[in-house]
């Protein structure tokens, strides 16, 4: 396997589901040697969850298990029996970073808490993914992706008509947000305890992670200022226009043209018509109170073009518009294919697998999926015993107690980095306030 962007960073993983798996394979990916754990005979639950090629359950062929621990090494033991307690603390004292689900409860059982880790190995860092947080009333609940979801109140903002029940959510999508978060804090984290030795706790609610992105950023202001906050509204958005999905020749597009030079572009690609021309147009908001006016015309132009003929049309002229792919055209798409979205990995059981790659592109050491997910146990003798070169033994961790925290002086991980942010609109400022969160100026 090809060195990574953090290769020589140990991780040992103590998760199942999606998003502690999927933080994990995020630290894999790039180079990390991370030690999937799974209890004994069973394995991780997503064993059982397919999807499974040709409708064939078997739990070495999870399409869901091989997508989420592709790069790993897996290790069966359990915590609760006394030789796998000692065989994961020996792991855990010479590791660098602990990926864990379990509830505070769990953690307190195994030994697992904060402070004992502490004690254990002083520059661990301990990136606890949970539905819910390590404190507050709802910690020792059991949940999972549909509870976090709908704690973030997205169901009321998002997907579906007004008047009407909720549409459900995007499969998972509060467990991989929450991975998300929790290895970008989490490397960063692990990049503190080597500048300070000491390590500490990374506690990621997968609610409050699609609270804060989904939800929080355009909703919070209004509510604190004067109560009020938005709601679902079905298709595309009330007080503007266009902005909606509308079809055409095989399919669909989505089209958000708001700004007056988005919607002169939308007016060249077009052609010009003469029903767009008049200049009361220009403002979005006497659009949306003429939609059911002007829905019709842009249809009727949609309609007599596929979707990648209107997507190409919009992007010429600058009106902001995409076509709404399935996910077999992602999948075969000339962009996804150039980029490496999509790769191939052989697996001893299902041979040749197509999976997603790397998600972010680090040209200069790229990132990815090299070796597929582990067979249940399959480097126990490596890991745990045999005296093979994967027991972590070449550079012992320092085991003495310290304070828990990032720094002794209590900074942050990314204190002294100096960031120049030139991002604008959303994405920019968000990966900047991020950055700003962890220490960094």
């Amino acid at each position: 396997m090809p060195k990574g962007a953090i290769s020589g960073l140990r991780v040992v993983e103590l998760a199942t589901g999606v998003a502690g798996p999927f933080c994990g394979k995020l630290f894999a990916d790039y180079g990390a040697d991370v030690i999937k754990v799974e209890p004994p005979g069973s394995g991780d639950g997503t064993r059982q969850w397919g999807p499974f090629r040709h409708d064939h359950p078997h739990p070495e062929k999870s399409g869901l298990f091989f997508f989420l621990n592709t790069n790993k090494r897996g290790v069966t033991l359990d915590p609760a029996a006394a030789d796998g307690r000692e065989q994961l603390r020996a792991l855990l004292a010479e590791a660098d970073v602990l990926i864990d689900s379990g509830s505070p409860r769990q953690q307190r059982a195994r030994g697992l808490d904060a402070a004992g880790l502490a004690q254990l190995n002083r520059r661990l860092v301990v990136i606890s993914i949970t539905p819910f947080g390590q404190t507050g009333p709802y910690a020792e609940w059991k949940g999972y992706d549909l509870n976090a979801y709908h704690l973030s109140g997205g169901s009321s903002r998002y997907c579906g008509r007004p008047d009407d029940a909720p549409l459900e959510h995007g499969t998972f999508s509060a467990d991989f947000f929450g991975g998300y978060v929790g290895a970008t804090w989490g490397m960063a984290a692990a990049y503190g305890a080597q500048r300070t030795g000491v390590g500490g706790q990374v506690d990621v609610s997968c609610a409050e992670a699609i609270a804060a992105l989904f939800v929080g950023a355009q909703n919070i202001g209004g509510y604190a200022q004067d109560g009020k906050f938005e709601k679902r509204s079905g298709i595309g958005m009330p007080l503007g226009a266009p902005a909606t999905i509308l079809p055409c020749k095989d399919g669909y597009v989505w089209m958000m043209a708001l700004e007056v030079g988005q919607w002169r572009g939308l007016r060249a690609a077009m052609g010009e018509p003469e029903w767009a021309q008049p200049e009361m147009f220009d403002d979005m908001f006497t659009r949306a109170q003429n939609a059911d006016m002007i829905y019709p015309f842009i249809e009727e132009w949609t309609t007599q073009r596929t979707k990648q003929e209107v997507m190409d049309l919009c992007q010429a002229n600058g009106c902001p518009t995409t076509a709404v792919f399935t996910v077999g055209e992602v999948a075969e798409h000339p962009h996804t294919r150039q980029r490496g979205q999509i790769v191939e990995v052989v697996h001893p059981l299902m041979g040749t697998v197509r999976t997603l790659g790397a998600p972010i592109l680090l040209p200069a050491c790229p990132g990815g999926p090299c070796r597929p997910a582990p067979l249940l146990g399959e480097h126990n003798a490596d890991v745990l015993g045999g005296g093979g070169d994967a027991r972590w033994r070449a550079e012992p961790r320092p085991r003495q107690g310290a304070p828990v925290a990032f720094a002794g002086n209590g900074s942050h991980p990314l204190a002294g980095l100096r960031i120049a942010n030139f991002g604008w609109g959303w994405l920019g400022p968000v990966a900047g306030q991020t950055l700003s969160f962890l220490g960094a100026e």
